[in-house]
Formats: C-alpha cells, sequence, structure tokens
C-alpha cells in the first residue's frame, strides 16, 4: 500500500470497510498463549439480550477495547471474553409485549413454547448485538463467548446454589417480599424505584365492640394510604409509652366492612408522634406489619391475588383491580359513615424498575440468600493483599456501604424464562430435594416452578465464564481472577457487589484487580436518555454519520473517570475534524517516503535542532500516555496525544521539515524522511488502542515492519530522546514566530511580504538559539533583513511584540499609524498587569503556598517572574513612543 491508497480526504466509510473481518481472519483476538508473557484478562459485561446496543453500551466497550488493545501491544497474554446475558424478567417483559401485540398471552402458549419464542427473540438480538460489536471494532475473542443460560454457566449455576444450600446459606421462607403485579414475580429491594405520586391519608372510624368510649366517641380514628388493604387487618398497634392509649391496650374493636373483631396491641415500633400513633396492622402486606405479627402470634390474611386484584378475602370486592376497589371501598366506607376526613398528599411509592407499576409488599413464599456472612467476608478481603480496587477511589464508599446494610436477597422469581430451581417436591409426600439434578424416579417429584435473579447467574460470570466449576480449565488456571472489570457507577450494588462476595465464597479470590466505573450518557441539555423524552441516540447512527474512531475519540476524551458525559454533535465535528488534520498529515508523511524500508532513526549526532525537539517532544508524550492509560485517565492521555499531533508534529514539525525536504542534500532529505516516518509510526501506535481502524489503514499504508499495527509493539520511552535544552529552543522559536504573525495580522502585512525584522535579547544565550535557528526563522518570518542581538537601537516607528527574554520588533512607518501603536501597547500593558496581579494574589495565598505540591508552586513563580519581565519591556517600549 502507499499513500495512493488513501484519499484526500478521511472517508471512515472506506477505511472500516472489511477491516474488522480481516482481523478477525488472522487471529489477531485471539491470546497470544505466550506462557513468558503475563495474562491480562478481562471479561465483557454481558449485554441484555433484551434489545439493541446503546451509547453507553458504546462507552463501556470503547474503554474496555483500549486497555485490551494497549496491553496487547505491550506483549501482555490478553483475553477479552465476550458474552450475553439473558436477562430475566426484562427480557420475558419485552416477549410477552411482543405477543400481547398479536393478541397472544405466555399462558395461551404454555412454558415449554413460550421459552422457544423467546430463544428465538435471543437469536434476533444476539445477531444485533455482534453486528453492533463489530462496527465498534472491539477485538473479543469471539471462539470463547458465553450465555448465561448455556450449559457450562448453568452447571455452574446449580453447583452454587446447592452449595449455598447445603451451607445454610440458601434457605426458603414465608416473608413480605416486593411483588411485580404486571410481571408477577419478586423483586429484590434494589429493583424497586421509589418516585413521588399523588395519594391520600383515608381517617376511617374503627368502632369499639364493647361500648368503650374514647374521647367521648365510640371509636378510633386510623389513617391509612391504602384501604383495600383493610381486609388483611388483624390488630391496632399503639406504643406502649404512650400514655394516651394505655387503657385502651387489650380492648377490641371491628374492622369497617369486614366485620373481623381485633384487639388493640402495644409494640414499641410504632412512632406516637406519627399521624395518630395508633396504626392498623395488616402482616401480609406490609414488611413491618409483618415483624409486628410475628412478635404477637397474629395471623396473616393475604387479600391480593399475583396481578394485584383482590381476592376472597375481600368479599364483595373480589376480583376488582387494587386502585378500581380503592375507589368503590372509600365510596362505601363514606356511604356508611366510616370517613372522619380524606388527606391528599404526595408520598414516595416503590415502583418495578422493569415494569414500572407500583409495586405491592407481598405475603410470599421464596427463597432468600443469607447475605451477612457472604458480605462480611467480602468486607474483610478489602483489608488484604487481594482487595479489588476501584478507579474512581469514591466508590469503595459506595460499595461498603451497601455490604454493611445489606439485607437478605430474594433469589427466587415468578418467571418462565432464566434458571430453574434446582428443588423437587415429592408429589406425595411433600419432602423437598434439593441437587445438582433431578432426583433418579423423576416421575414421583414435581421441580420448583420458579427461577432464579438474573443476577444470580451473572453474579458468576468472571469465573463460569472460564470454565468453573472445574478448576482445573486451562483458562480458569491462566486467565482467573481477571485483572480490570469495567462497568457503570449505578450497578455497584446489582452487580460488582454480587460478583465479589460469590467469588470469593466459590473461588476464595477476588474476581479481578481493577474496577473502572464510568458515569451515564447524557444529552447535551445533561438530561438522562430516555424513550419518554425522545432524546435517545443511537450509536450506530453516530458511526454512519462520523465513524467509529471519531465516536471512540469523543468517548474517551469527554469526560473523567466516574464522571457523566453530554452526547454533542459539536464535539462529534471536532473528532471527525482532528481525525482528517491526522489523515492529511499522514498523507504528505508517506508521500515523501517513497519507495523506503520501514523508517529507521539515522545517528543521533546528524540530529537537527527540529528533529532532537520533535523526539524529545514524542518521548513525553509517550511517557505521558503511558502513565494516564495505567491509571485509567484515557481523557488525559487524549488530550496530550492532541496536543502533540495537532501543535507539535502537523503544525511545526512538517512544516519545519519542508525546507529540508526541498533544498537539502540527499542525506539530510533521507534523515528527515527517516526521522518523519518514525515519528509517525510512533503516533499511529500511540493512537491506535484508540483509533484503531484508522491507524491500521495508515499504517498498512507506509513502510513498516509487521503484520497489523495491533500486534505490533506500544511505543516505549527513550531516556536518550528526552533533550529539555531542545525543547526551550524551539520553544522560544515558536513563540517568536507566533509574535511575528500576531504582529503582521494587527498590520495587514501578508506572510509573504518580506519585512525587516529586529530581534532585541536580553542574552547572549537567547541570542545564540535565535542565530542558530536562522533557517526557521527565514522560513515562517520571511525577513527582508534581519538583526539580532542586545545592543540593538529600538526603532520608533515599529510594531512590537513581547517575549520571554525579547522583544521583537518591525518597523512598518508606511503600515502602522503611531497612535494605533501606542493604544495597543497599552492594551497589552494592561493585560500584562492582569496577569502580574492574578499571580502575586495567588503566591500571596499563604494556604496555597503551603498545601500546593512544590512544583507547582515553583511553575507559579518562573510564570510571576515571566510577566513582571514582559511588563517591564512593554512599559518601556510605550516610554519610547511616546
Amino acid at each position: 500500500m502507499s499513500d495512493q491508497d488513501m484519499s484526500t480526504k478521511y472517508n471512515p466509510t472506506e477505511v472500516e470497510k472489511d477491516r474488522y473481518q480481516w482481523w478477525i481472519d488472522q487471529g489477531f483476538f485471539k491470546p497470544s498463549g505466550d506462557q513468558k508473557a503475563h495474562p491480562y484478562s478481562i471479561v465483557i459485561p454481558p449485554p441484555n439480550v433484551t434489545g439493541k446496543l446503546h451509547l453507553g453500551h458504546a462507552w463501556d466497550t470503547t474503554l474496555q477495547d483500549i486497555i485490551i488493545r494497549q496491553k496487547r501491544m505491550q506483549g501482555y497474554d490478553v483475553l477479552w471474553l465476550p458474552g450475553m446475558d439473558h436477562a430475566g424478567i426484562a427480557t420475558q417483559a419485552k416477549v410477552e409485549a411482543r405477543l400481547a401485540e398479536q393478541g397472544i398471552s405466555r399462558y395461551d402458549l404454555g412454558r415449554e413454547k413460550f421459552i422457544q419464542q423467546v430463544w428465538d427473540w435471543k437469536d434476533e438480538y444476539a445477531d444485533i448485538i455482534h453486528q453492533q460489536w463489530a462496527k465498534m471494532g472491539i477485538s473479543v475473542d469471539y471462539d470463547r463467548e458465553r450465555f448465561t443460560l448455556d450449559d457450562g454457566l448453568s452447571k455452574a449455576v446449580r453447583k452454587v446454589f446447592v452449595d449455598l444450600y447445603n451451607k445454610g446459606l440458601i434457605y426458603r421462607a414465608t416473608y413480605i417480599i416486593n411483588w411485580d403485579p404486571k410481571a408477577r414475580t419478586a423483586l429484590s429491594d434494589i429493583e424497586v424505584e421509589h418516585q413521588d405520586d399523588q395519594g391520600a391519608f383515608y381517617h376511617v372510624k374503627y368502632p369499639f365492640t364493647d361500648g368503650t368510649t374514647f374521647n367521648g366517641q365510640d371509636y378510633i380514628e386510623i389513617a391509612t394510604t391504602r384501604p383495600e388493604t383493610m381486609f388483611g387487618d388483624v390488630a391496632v398497634a399503639v406504643n406502649p409509652d404512650d400514655d394516651r392509649y394505655k387503657e385502651l391496650v387489650g380492648k377490641h374493636i371491628r374492622v369497617p366492612l369486614v366485620d373481623r373483631e381485633v384487639e388493640i396491641i402495644a409494640d414499641d415500633y410504632v412512632t406516637p408522634d406519627f399521624g395518630t400513633g395508633m396504626v392498623k396492622i395488616t402482616p401480609a402486606h406490609d414488611p413491618n406489619d409483618f415483624q409486628i405479627g410475628k412478635r404477637h402470634d397474629l395471623p396473616e390474611i393475604n387479600t391480593m391475588n399475583e396481578d394485584a386484584s383482590l381476592n376472597e378475602n375481600a368479599g364483595k370486592y373480589e376480583g376488582m383491580d387494587r386502585f378500581d376497589a380503592r375507589e368503590a371501598i372509600v365510596k362505601d366506607l363514606e356511604d356508611q359513615g366510616y370517613i372522619l376526613r380524606i388527606d391528599p398528599i404526595v408520598h414516595s411509592v416503590g415502583h418495578s424498575q422493569r415494569t414500572g407499576v407500583q409495586v405491592e409488599a407481598r405475603l410470599s413464599t421464596q427463597w432468600f440468600v443469607k447475605m451477612k456472612p457472604l458480605a462480611e467476608q467480602a468486607l474483610q478481603a478489602q483489608e488484604t493483599d487481594d482487595r479489588v480496587d476501584f478507579f474512581p477511589p469514591r466508590f469503595e464508599n459506595t460499595y461498603r456501604q451497601w455490604m454493611e446494610n445489606v439485607h437478605d436477597w430474594v433469589i427466587s422469581r415468578q418467571l418462565w424464562w432464566g434458571h430453574r430451581i434446582p428443588a423437587w417436591y415429592h408429589k406425595e409426600t411433600g419432602e423437598m430435594y434439593v441437587g445438582m439434578e433431578a432426583p433418579a424416579d423423576s416421575e414421583n417429584w414435581e421441580q420448583d416452578p420458579d427461577v432464579l435473579d438474573t443476577w444470580f447467574s451473572s453474579g458468576l460470570w468472571p469465573f463460569s465464564t472460564m470454565g468453573w466449576p472445574d478448576t482445573d480449565s486451562e483458562d480458569f488456571k491462566r486467565y482467573f481472577p481477571t485483572t480490570t472489570l469495567v462497568t457503570g457507577y449505578d450497578i455497584i450494588f446489582f452487580w460488582v457487589s454480587r460478583m465479589i462476595f460469590t467469588s470469593l465464597e466459590f473461588t476464595g479470590r477476588t474476581p479481578f484487580k481493577n474496577v473502572l466505573l464510568h458515569g451515564l450518557i447524557r444529552d447535551e441539555e445533561g438530561r438522562k436518555m430516555s424513550k419518554s423524552l425522545g432524546n435517545g441516540i443511537d450509536p450506530m447512527d453516530v458511526i454512519e454519520k462520523y465513524g467509529v474512531d471519531a465516536l471512540r475519540w469523543f468517548l474517551v476524551t469527554g469526560s473523567t473517570p466516574g464522571q457523566d458525559i453530554r452526547f454533542s454533535y459539536k464535539k462529534m465535528d471536532a473528532a471527525w475534524n482532528f481525525i482528517n488534520k491526522i489523515w492529511n498529515a499522514s498523507r504528505y508523511v508517506i508521500m515523501n517516503l517513497d519507495d523506503m524500508a520501514a523508517p529507521s532513526l539515522p545517528a543521533q549526532s546528524e540530529w537537527t535542532l527540529a528533529d532532537k525537539w520533535i523526539l524529545s517532544r514524542l518521548n513525553a508524550t509517550v511517557s505521558q500516555v503511558t502513565s494516564q492509560f495505567d491509571k485509567f485517565e484515557f481523557g488525559e492521555a487524549g488530550r496530550a496525544l492532541y496536543n502533540f499531533i495537532w501543535n507539535d508534529f502537523c503544525d511545526w514539525y512538517i512544516e519545519m521539515t519542508k525546507e529540508t525536504l526541498n533544498n537539502g542534500s540527499d542525506q539530510e532529505k533521507t534523515n528527515t524522511k527517516n526521522i518523519l516516518g518514525y515519528v509517525l509510526d510512533q503516533t499511529l501506535k500511540l493512537l491506535h488502542p484508540i483509533m484503531p481502524f484508522m491507524t491500521e489503514q495508515v499504517w498498512q499504508s507506509m513502510p513498516h515492519d509487521g503484520d497489523s499495527i495491533m500486534v505490533a509493539k506500544f511505543p516505549e520511552e527513550h531516556a536518550e530522546f528526552s533533550d529539555p535544552k531542545a525543547e526551550d529552543q524551539i520553544a522560544s522559536l515558536i513563540e517568536l514566530i507566533k509574535a511575528v504573525r500576531n504582529i503582521r495580522n494587527e498590520a495587514g502585512a501578508p506572510m509573504s511580504k518580506p519585512v525587516d525584522l529586529m530581534i532585541k535579547v536580553d542574552s547572549a544565550e537567547l541570542g545564540e538559539i535565535f542565530n542558530e535557528t536562522k533557517e526557521y526563522i527565514d522560513r515562517f518570518c520571511h525577513p527582508a533583513e534581519l538583526k539580532i542581538g542586545q545592543d540593538l537601537t529600538e526603532p520608533k516607528l515599529a510594531m512590537s511584540g513581547i517575549l520571554a527574554g525579547a522583544t521583537v520588533y518591525i518597523p512598518m512607518a508606511e503600515l502602522v499609524d503611531l497612535e494605533e501603536e501606542k493604544a495597543r501597547m497599552q492594551k497589552e500593558i494592561q493585560k500584562l498587569e492582569q496577569e502580574v496581579a492574578r499571580s502575586e494574589k495567588k503566591l500571596g495565598n499563604e494556604k496555597f503556598v503551603a498545601n500546593a505540591p512544590e512544583a507547582v508552586v515553583a511553575d507559579e513563580k518562573a510564570k510571576a517572574a515571566e510577566w513582571q519581565q514582559k511588563l517591564a519591556a512593554a512599559k518601556e517600549r510605550l516610554a519610547q513612543l511616546g
């Protein structure tokens, strides 16, 4: 290939075409298998097969791909394992919604046929996800792809269940749980989202049964937000220390509409100063009432069906939806004189994260994991060498708080799609059996119809995907524990914590060393992307327009770890422009390399000042990018790359080489071409983890060694490249060139017009630098006559620019108005005075001087001295003009 293969403008569609398949065909995504190399492994957070990937997935996979590509180039034996999650309730809900459009329910199909429908859905969306992964360029090893319902993972799930059950850490109990009436399943606490709803406090008379009066009334007043649960009332409770009600304890009252006689009891749970200080006790419909009921041996009366319609215990309201029943019950209470008043309120109500409906607290027999011992083990691990390091570190507190306050986890779900609970009940005796396989006489047993919470299986992901429970599996021995997990901060509770405690329990190790947490992608106004707002953006549409490398660049440079990011088309335009700049610079370099072999550096003695400078800047960039990658600070790495490529390489070094390439000797031309090629090669390799497609295309178009940039060696620092002196010299030259350009712009003198140039320097050393770089001054400043010295007499009618340690003058009597130049100089002085004042204020701040790092304070002092020097020179110039 050559520059002839490169179009004049960056065209991502052409660049990306067929490249991904070529990488796969060449086997570049597989681990090297080099036993001498350090292993580095990541398991992909498995996307749910509920639908297409969104921008959040694009961000997540981009960060992982950057890590994997860099480590692969650094010689690690890299495994990035892909897979997808069956996603239980979420996928079942999607398939049920699709069937509902055809007027069919899962019950019409039956369990087996319905599950086949879900498998068809899974196949459809897994294909879409594969296509999207390819578009994103992610370098996963497809030969090791897993699915949370495949045979191996299902075996791991059964083993974990059975072992926890045998240890007494899984138990079955009747308990109050969160119930989703639409999905008709239990939910764990973290699957419930609270939001403010309109409601009311209904103040209801509960009459005494034996003629007792209280405050002159034959009833007590009870306030409830849920009158439809009255049919489950089995007591009224007061606080034992509440003097108002002491004589009422033991008295009996009648529940309105129910005609049930219940007792007034005393319990410490009741808060005397909340409401009336008297609460109705409904053990089957409230978790606190459930506990009170246990303490007082009260009956538990469930009044609702699975779909939240009222059941036979609700009398004439049986079969009514809970909210319709509430209206009917309130009307009847009013008609019969039981309602005292109704106070409208706004209160926080739990809703199902999956279906959005109001959650019911419901008495139900479910399976639970006893969390306390598992959580304690996970917290203790954080005090050992096997701890998990969180990036940013503040998220460790989020993790710890959840572990310290964890409740037992309800793991059974009343669904058909998922891992069936490995428990069987004898059809005649009711005996329960829990095991890896069905009992031998399976015809006499019935399996538990419930499935496991989807997080139960995804909690095993880092080790179940590696072959566990076969601890002799090659992948398990080689790549587990994994090295880094990348995921969103919003699933620390759901997933990160569960992977840690299950891994510790079953493998004795934490499942990963590092957890890199990123935020959410928001729209340009900072709003969360959602269907209801219609502000979602399909990453495939963005790729279609800008190319995947531009999207990856935006995702990487748009935020810092742990922070949310705002999507912006303006920033996407800037990303495309940056790649186009690299593309055009590469074309220029490749065009000049002709038929050279892969670039190799000339002897150091033959490097020009510009060569020394660009190699020193390259070295500093390699150092910055590598250290920022190691800290997962990809945005900072991106900024270092941007500054080096756009400013140092494209704007300055390439321009500096043109004189040599046009007018130098053959040897000078060869040297320059080799350095241009070398710097381009190293730059492409630094960029490759972020922009895989463009860098591969350009690298293949230039002389190179190796099959693919993907498996080329990542750049390393070279101590001999570091040249602070050359950097200082070129920095002075650049400052001079910029000053001359500014003067010409203000005077309206085009760069092509030769002008006299006078540079008055404060030191012989700086004079020497400018004399050594005369060829560059000629090229960039076009002087008719050039004077450099300490003792020059400044021309009166001239425009000037203040540099660090020098002043540049361009005599322009015929172009400039003396008064205008005075006014310009006065503006310059005002600007410099502001900088001096700002710097003095900062250095005068004792806290800053005492607390800031020494290097930062020293840097500020150096800046202050430079501003002072420039100000003095500007004032002197103004005086001369006057």
